[in-house]
């Protein structure tokens, strides 16, 4: 099993799985450093009111459908254009 990590997909772009095609089910591990901002009550009761990630680190990525682990490719997303925007070519 490889040891390098995971990319974690960009806002144009996200995961496949380049076994069965799987664009939306994945079992993730990942490992974050986070700074919290922490808030007790008078009770003493804990509520974190802020959260900033520091790192993060993505050691594995499984497809949930067919389980592969090694396939998994970062891939373009969408760009969004209705079929009849695509069928005429941008003309009316």
């Amino acid at each position: 099993m490889p040891t390098e990590a995971f990319a974690i997909p960009g806002p144009g772009s996200r995961w496949r799985c380049g076994h069965c095609g799987n664009l939306t089910r994945f079992d993730v591990t990942r490992t974050r450093t986070v700074t919290e901002y922490w808030h007790f009550t008078m009770a003493g009761e804990p509520e974190v009111a802020e959260t900033t990630v520091v790192a993060e680190e993505v050691a594995s990525v499984m497809c949930r459908w067919c389980g592969a682990s090694d396939r998994i490719e970062i891939v373009d997303r969408p760009t969004g254009a209705t079929p009849d925007e695509k069928d005429l070519g941008g003309t009316p």
